[in-house]
């Protein structure tokens, strides 16, 4: 969904005066614009008028949706904090807490509850962290801001359609700066296609201080993409001397046994268990850890696809089930490359002769291909992994 950032400060009423008057009054006249719009959509005049009664042009918003920091902490200091002491202590004491609620989940759901409870970890820090920030002066903001615009009309759209539906009453419709919302932060489309009324009283409150309906919710959304009930997300292994890291990355997916042929064990030196089908991904290339994800990862990535955020939920809903650190450690200090750095990197790479398909600033299979391509050409362990130090050789 969208990650968590919070705001309690920075509205500006339709009122005040000088260039910020400016502003509002041009927010004012796009609201009147999409009236019609959300009638259209289904939205009456009644639920409207009262969603933005009191709305407010947000500039805050407006200031984060554009300097929202691109560089990309090192994955240990990610993984540190993403399963940190703390956040597993306070898992372990949420999976006490509500043993109840959290049992009868996975048994309607058949989704595993520490997977659930790690994503709530994740997401609000068990619901500590759920923002205060009014949604429909949000997402209406953003929507005239116009830098995605479509996309945040879609979301406000969603957001009266569950003020609506009697969902939640309007003052307490509120959520992060970019509009994701509740205990596990459901952006508003995706709350009107997965959640659901999990206590049974009518709503789907994913706002209250009860999480039933959130962390059903959540268990909800990730049976719709296909969890298979028992599989893990993935298993850290060690790789034998001399290993072919052109075998690496999602696209290549293997039995566990014709991993084991290939040498791969787990890091107890033992087979990995069938599973299913698993690809052997190394998130910082062949100096760190690695792993065998199953099809359970990707379905995590539906939440969020960003691998750091999937890796950072598996391991802590492991630990918070009783397993212990990762054996190998990330490299310390190695960050990920900025957008304008991996534009930077397709460029060179294609203009040395390893295309990447096209430059977009994402590095996905083609771009590793051509890396791996490289790092074959130089000598260098084809992990096909896009490092800072890659890029300073390419320059």
């Amino acid at each position: 969904m969208y990650r968590r950032q919070f705001i309690a400060t920075g509205l500006v009423s339709l009122g005040v005066a000088g260039s910020a008057s400016a502003q509002a009054n041009a927010f004012a006249n796009w609201v009147t614009g999409f009236r019609p719009r959300a009638r259209a959509a289904g939205i009456s005049d009644r639920t409207i008028t009262a969603a933005f009664d009191g709305a407010q042009y947000l500039p805050d918003s407006i200031n984060r949706d554009r300097n929202q920091a691109e560089f990309v902490r090192p994955l240990a200091e990610y993984m540190a904090t993403a399963a940190s002491d703390a956040r597993v202590s306070n898992g372990r004491s949420m999976m006490q807490q509500y043993a109840g609620l959290l049992s009868r989940v996975q048994a309607t759901f058949g989704v595993d509850a520490n997977v659930v409870t790690a994503i709530w970890g994740m997401e609000s820090n068990y619901g500590a962290r759920r923002g205060d920030t009014p949604l429909i002066s949000t997402l209406a903001t953003l929507a005239f801001d116009g830098r995605r615009g479509r996309f945040f009309e879609q979301q406000l759209v969603a957001a009266l359609g569950i003020l609506q539906n009697g969902d939640v009453a309007p003052r307490n419709l509120t959520g992060s700066w970019a509009g994701a919302m509740g205990h596990t932060q459901f952006i508003p489309t995706s709350y009107q296609a997965y959640a659901v009324d999990f206590t049974g009283d009518g709503r789907r409150d994913i706002w209250a201080d009860d999480p039933s309906d959130a962390l059903a919710s959540t268990a909800a959304y990730l049976r719709r993409y296909g969890w298979q009930q028992g599989q893990p997300w993935g298993v850290e292994v060690r790789l034998p001397p001399g290993f072919d890291f052109e075998q690496t990355g999602r696209a290549v997916k293997r039995s566990p046994a014709a991993w084991t042929r290939q040498g791969v064990r787990g890091v107890d030196g033992q087979p990995v268990p069938n599973y299913g089908e698993a690809s052997l991904i190394t998130p910082t290339g062949a100096g760190g850890p690695a792993f065998l994800v199953f099809r359970n990862f990707d379905v995590i990535g539906r939440y969020n696809n960003a691998e750091a955020y999937i890796i950072g939920v598996g391991h802590l809903a492991d630990r918070i089930r009783g397993m212990g650190p990762f054996q190998t450690a990330f490299p310390a200090g190695e960050r990920g490359l900025l957008r304008a750095e991996r534009v930077e990197l397709q460029q060179r790479l294609t203009a040395a002769g390893f295309s990447t398909q096209g430059v977009d600033g994402r590095i996905g299979p083609n771009s590793r291909a051509a890396i791996k391509a490289y790092q074959r050409s130089r000598g260098i362990v084809p992990d096909g992994y896009a490092s800072v130090s890659l890029l300073e050789r390419l320059r």
